[in-house]
């Protein structure tokens, strides 16, 4: 969730806020002028995730979601994550990639001789990634798919 270093956690209480720096994603103190890791700008709109009463913050939650697709799922339908527009669309985008994963499977299949070379060289590049989308959840950025992005963008909104 991006906005400004002055926004509250859920609860209201300013206790709650941490600071995510959106070049190296790393926590920030309140009220910096610059971030103490890369030196980015904190007025460039920094990442803030609220502490939701012991659950997850929100960076972790959708970093979390694309832990195969169950944690998606969960992310969805459980209080207070299904609010959250961050989690939502790394959910959704989560379980639109696993879907296209497993299409792209199911197709190589059926190519004789090059399928499983394909296949490899597929696997092993929806494996690169999945660990970017990972990465760039818990740095608190929204990396959108080319195609996958929009949608889960847009049931996100929904």
């Amino acid at each position: 969730m991006l906005c400004d270093m002055s926004e509250l956690g859920r609860s209201g209480d300013p206790e709650d806020v941490m600071a995510f720096c959106t070049g190296c994603g790393k926590e920030m103190p309140a009220g910096v002028a610059a971030c103490p890791s890369c030196g980015q700008s904190a007025t460039a709109a920094p990442v803030v995730a609220s502490a939701q009463g012991g659950g997850l913050t929100d960076n972790v939650a959708g970093a979390l979601a694309y832990v195969t697709f169950i944690p998606a799922i969960l992310f969805l339908v459980m209080e207070p994550y299904n609010k959250n527009k961050f989690v939502r669309f790394h959910s959704f985008q989560c379980l639109f990639f696993t879907l296209a994963c497993f299409v792209l499977a199911i197709v190589l299949m059926f190519i004789p001789l090059l399928g499983p070379i394909l296949g490899l060289l597929v696997w092993l590049g929806e494996l690169a990634l999945w660990l970017v989308l990972v990465l760039k959840a818990y740095q608190g950025q929204k990396f959108k798919l080319p195609g996958i992005g929009d949608i889960a963008e847009q049931q996100a909104n929904a």
